[in-house]
């Protein structure tokens, strides 16, 4: 016994909206002998009579009536998988995971997600905050599918797009004496206590401020967010880094002032795992890539 296809479902919708096989045929371009022929062989397979035949065309039996409910459910159904199908692997709906070291507030990464969401609203941007290690971790057991990270934080070997620069300030509490200064440099700065995240097995965040102050700065390790860390400072226990975009915000007691010294800054990058095969993925990486060069942000 032959099988429907998904033609004949199509024939059969064609022909009860049109009321002849004539011009059911004509509508789809083929001869009306062809659907008269494959109907009838539907009609044969179920062991029912779908449409009444007559001198005023055909229509619908009772027991047809019945079968086409199912058979435009089942070709809605089939529209539904393809245009999921498409979109999905076409990158325009899904879910990208991002893990972020630094809350992406400011600019330009503000506007990098804001235009991302103009331009695809029905990809859902979920943000998870880590360290380090932990995010390179989730990179790698397909927890997360990209991460914003620091140049100096990258691992070996990392693949990542490098996205923009940005400048680095000091965080200071309000009333310490280099609060007066317009702007401060690292020999200002040398001597003070800084507050730096940090955990057992996640030391970047001092290992870079080390690399701007030496190795005899004083440290003060603390395994809380960027956000306790400027709570901190505000209490006067001591200073920090903060990057130009972070110092939008206001935290009470907290002062910015700019570093003038040309290295100053940081790199931030995207980084992913390249054998992982999603259109989303793919879309998004693209899509930051080229829309920091389009603004020049390196």
């Amino acid at each position: 016994m032959a099988e429907m296809e998904i033609r004949d479902l199509k024939y059969l919708t064609a022909s009860a909206d049109a009321g002849t096989f004539t011009s059911a045929a004509k509508a789809l371009g083929l001869n009306s002998s062809t659907i008269s022929r494959r109907i009838g062989r539907v009609e044969e397979e179920l062991g029912l009579t779908l449409f009444e035949r007559g001198r005023f065309g055909i229509r619908l039996t009772t027991g047809g009536r019945a079968v086409m409910m199912l058979v435009r459910r089942a070709l809605a159904d089939i529209d539904a998988v393809m245009t999921s199908g498409h979109q999905n692997g076409t990158g325009k709906v899904g879910k990208v995971r991002l893990g972020v070291r630094m809350p992406p507030i400011g600019e330009p990464m503000r506007t990098l997600l804001s235009r991302w969401r103009e331009v695809h609203p029905d990809v859902l941007l979920t943000i998870f905050e880590m360290n380090e290690r932990d995010m390179q971790a989730a990179l790698a057991e397909r927890r997360l599918d990209a991460a914003l990270m620091t140049s100096h934080a990258l691992w070996p070997h990392a693949t990542s797009e490098p996205l923009y620069r940005e400048r680095i300030v000091a965080a200071l509490p309000h009333g310490h004496p280099l609060s007066e200064r317009r702007a401060v440099d690292w020999d200002a700065l040398r001597d003070e206590i800084f507050l730096v995240q940090g955990w057992d097995e996640s030391q970047s965040a001092r290992e870079f401020y080390a690399a701007f102050l030496g190795s005899g700065a004083k440290f003060r390790m603390h395994a809380a967010s960027k956000q306790s860390v400027f709570a901190l400072v505000g209490a006067g226990l001591g200073v920090t880094l903060a990057t130009v975009s972070q110092s939008e915000v206001v935290f009470p007691g907290v002062v910015y002032r700019p570093i003038d010294e040309e290295d100053a800054w940081l790199q931030v990058e995207l980084a992913w795992i390249p054998d992982v095969e999603d259109a989303v993925l793919g879309r998004f990486i693209a899509f930051m890539r080229d829309e920091a060069r389009s603004r020049h942000l390196l």
